[in-house]
């Protein structure tokens, strides 16, 4: 009689699909989720890309798998839908370094600079900005800017030297840091490297062992372009310097690549907070909810805006 029972009860995921469904409801899980949460979405990717795509649906609820920056951005980007985030702990500690007084003193020591935000921050900082970048059009939006003038980048101080180096331009940097990023070292980088002489080495710019002489020699890339880059790559093995959930996506991807973490201990707590009965949970009761004021909404729109005409 139990069995029997439990064999007519649905599975999380196809109750997560039928209340998707009956909530006109689209799901968006960051590279870095859970690989049950990222089965269950209908788009998985990088955190401006998501938002973009939720705008161009005609759904009338997202729901963001992901960090809390991320959910404000998707917000700001579909002003008339309801954005939802399955756990309201998922936040950033990245985003968490620079907040808007703090910018706001800063830009007053550098009267006259650009400030440029990475996508990771918070609604208010965005506001504070004149352009967002994400990790793969950070050059381009600071290559477009006219060349006197000074350049404050937030909050990443790691992709903020990467610009820099690529640019050769002034740039003020802000000492923020991601902490799963940043652990990374360069000495076991190179052990990897050693150990499978083969590999492609593929790093993200927020990483710590970003030094000179990595930069110049191998495939520095945002999320989405470590998707796509074995695609591309005769490779059949890759050694990958990121957030170790990516390596979900690739592998189903990618079934014939092996994919390799550089470290098996990069893993961002806050990323992981969400799961798939949250999910489910979101969607009963459509919680938690996350709206950005109409001013600052306007504001951030605008420097996102700005990027976006560039990229």
């Amino acid at each position: 009689m139990t069995a029997a029972f439990a064999k007519q009860q649905p599975s999380l995921k196809d109750q997560v699909a039928a209340l998707k469904k009956e909530r006109r409801a689209v799901i968006l899980a960051h590279n870095y989720q859970i690989g049950e949460v990222q089965d269950a979405a209908d788009f998985v990717g990088d955190s401006l890309g998501l938002s973009q795509t939720a705008a161009r649906t005609e759904a009338d609820v997202i729901v963001f798998c992901g960090v809390h920056f991320m959910a404000e951005t998707a917000s700001i980007l579909s002003p008339g839908k309801k954005v939802l985030i399955p756990d309201l702990e998922a936040g950033c500690s990245l985003s968490d370094m620079i907040t808007a007084p703090a910018l706001r003193a800063w830009k007053a020591e550098h009267p006259g600079a650009v400030v440029v935000a990475y996508v990771n921050t918070s609604a208010e900082v965005k506001a504070e900005s004149d352009y967002c970048c994400t990790s793969s059009n950070a050059v381009k939006v600071v290559e477009s800017i006219p060349a006197d003038k000074e350049i404050l980048f937030v909050p990443d101080q790691y992709l903020g030297s990467f610009v820099r180096e690529k640019t050769g331009r002034k740039i003020h940097l802000w000492p923020g840091y991601c902490g799963v990023h940043s652990a990374i070292s360069t000495e076991r980088v190179l052990q990897m490297k050693k150990e499978h002489p083969q590999a492609e080495f593929l790093i993200h710019p927020e990483c710590g062992c970003l030094t000179p002489q990595l930069m110049h020699a191998d495939q520095i890339l945002s999320t989405e372009g470590m998707t796509r880059r074995p695609g591309a790559s005769p490779a059949k093995e890759f050694i990958v310097a990121t957030e170790t959930g990516i390596l979900h996506r690739m592998q189903k991807q990618y079934p014939d690549k092996t994919f390799l973490p550089v470290s098996e201990g990069a893993v961002c707590g806050y990323m992981k907070k969400i799961t798939l009965e949250k999910v489910l949970w979101s969607l009963q009761d459509l919680r938690h909810e996350v709206k950005v004021p109409p001013e600052t909404a306007a504001r951030a729109r605008v420097a996102i805006e700005r990027m976006m005409a560039v990229s």
